[in-house]
């Protein structure tokens, strides 16, 4: 990343606003003003950090607990009734956005080759993917440990899988409430559901930490026991602001995020990266041991598998364009590093800019590092272009707008499900058809399964009408 000193310095005082607002935010200064709610979760990883000993002994405790819980469900002293194993063999956990994503990450990042749980995830309301996930469960539904994870409880995406599992387990003769496990604020319609039915365990999320940076929350924490120059996150920080200065993005900036895996999507990618419209800059991430100590071995003298990928370098591409950013994902292994090498000289040939972030190797230590790094620097980023980072109302008018069609679709279906309105709707279309009204009304009235009703100008056979 090319800039200089001079930018540096320019940048000097912004920077000391965005360290200033960080500041306050650890303190538990009101981030959302919307909800009156702060941001605390810098306090999950330092408790010491909380603003008050109340916050520090509920961070503390429930952690504990996890731990407790995790330690007990893979010992096999917590196990589900009716397991021919005897134990809980597979996780499904059902979440959307937040409650699903750092799971995700880190299970992929972290798992290992034998783990205590296999862990699935339903993280959408696709009656196709939840089906498939339940019938990838098969026997073993009588051996899963179902995770429930919302923070309001009452997202509909969750809610849905949630109810398709309890009558998957129903139709299977199984008693969910023994296998169910609420991660949610306390005294939610989740929490109260969990309580009332006698779940299995309730872990909260709260009210301070958002879905989106809640990986090291419960959320994050329950599934994954069960299975400037010198502040790298500044760094990072004012490259995305130095990328996004230099191609324009003077107003509505922000970073829209895309995943992609490297070597794997660069084939797809890299090319139009190269040689398109010049909008984006790289970040590479390299893991540099391929593999553990003793385990490695050579496709050829001298050359293993890794050796290929380290010359793609393990890639994070993050696209800035009207508020794009995307990542490109590669496990920089050593021919695969010389070509990660070669994608970076290949960009920098024409005149695209990257950076850099290495790491030893994927264990639990780098991979929260890495975590850590990119909220860090996601939040001294949103201080220089003026985004609240902890606010989404954009979710929540899509919420909004969902249920709204909901609705409708529910008052459409009332009416349609009343057989004595039948004749009614059908002398209600005829006329307002016949008069122009709205609606084009297609086919014979006189042959009423014929008519197509749309909205518009009327075209029905008229000799037809006087019938």
């Amino acid at each position: 990343m090319g800039f200089t000193e001079e930018f540096l310095r320019r940048m000097e005082p912004r920077m000391q606003r965005a360290f200033a607002a960080m500041r306050e935010l650890e303190k538990g200064a009101i981030a959302n003003p919307d909800e009156g709610r702060m941001v605390g979760h810098y306090w999950l990883r330092d408790p010491g950090l909380a603003p008050n000993s109340f916050l520090r002994t509920k961070i503390e405790t429930t952690l504990d607990r996890i731990l407790a819980f995790s330690q007990d469900v893979v010992s096999g002293k917590i196990k589900p009734p009716s397991s021919p194993a005897g134990r809980f063999t597979q996780i499904l956990s059902i979440g959307i956005g937040g409650s699903a994503l750092g799971p995700q990450f880190v299970s992929e990042a972290l798992a290992p080759d034998n783990p205590p749980l296999k862990i699935r995830f339903i993280d959408n309301t696709d009656p196709a993917g939840i089906d498939h996930q339940i019938a990838q469960l098969g026997p073993e539904l009588a051996s899963t440990l179902v995770i429930v994870i919302s923070k309001s409880g009452g997202t509909p995406e969750t809610r849905n899988g949630l109810l398709e599992v309890q009558k998957a387990f129903r139709d299977a003769g199984l008693d969910f409430s023994k296998q169910g496990v609420a991660v949610t604020q306390e005294n939610s319609l989740l929490d109260n559901t969990a309580r009332i039915e006698g779940w299995l365990a309730r872990f909260p999320m709260f009210d301070w930490v958002g879905g989106r940076t809640s990986e090291m929350s419960a959320v994050g924490l329950l599934p994954a026991a069960l299975q400037v120059k010198e502040n790298p996150a500044a760094l990072l920080a004012l490259c995305w602001y130095w990328a996004s200065e230099g191609i324009g993005n003077k107003v509505n900036q922000g970073l829209t995020v895309y995943g992609n895996k490297g070597s794997t999507d660069q084939h797809a990618y890299i090319q139009q990266l190269r040689e398109g419209v010049h909008n984006f800059f790289v970040t590479f991430i390299e893991v540099l041991r391929d593999r553990p100590p003793g385990h490695d071995w050579e496709l050829e003298p001298g050359v293993t598998c890794g050796d290929y990928l380290f010359g793609m370098l393990q890639v994070d591409i993050q696209l800035l364009r009207y508020r794009t950013m995307t990542f490109f994902s590669m496990n920089a292994m050593t021919e695969e590093r010389n070509i990660l090498q070669g994608t970076r000289s290949a960009l920098y040939s024409n005149d695209r800019e990257s950076i850099s972030v290495t790491v030893q190797e994927v264990t639990p230590r780098a991979v929260g590092a890495l975590v850590a790094l990119y909220e860090r620097a996601v939040g001294i980023y949103a201080s220089l272009v003026n985004i609240n980072a902890y606010h989404q109302p954009g979710v929540e008018a899509g919420k909004k707008a969902a249920g709204e069609v909901l609705a409708l679709q529910k008052r459409v279906l009332a009416v349609l499900n009343e057989a004595r309105h039948i004749e009614m709707i059908y002398k209600i279309i005829q006329h307002m058809a016949a008069n122009d009204r709205a609606l084009i009304a297609e086919g014979s009235c006189g042959s009423p399964r014929s008519i197509k009703v749309y909205l518009g100008e009327c075209n029905v056979d008229e000799d037809m009408l006087a019938a």
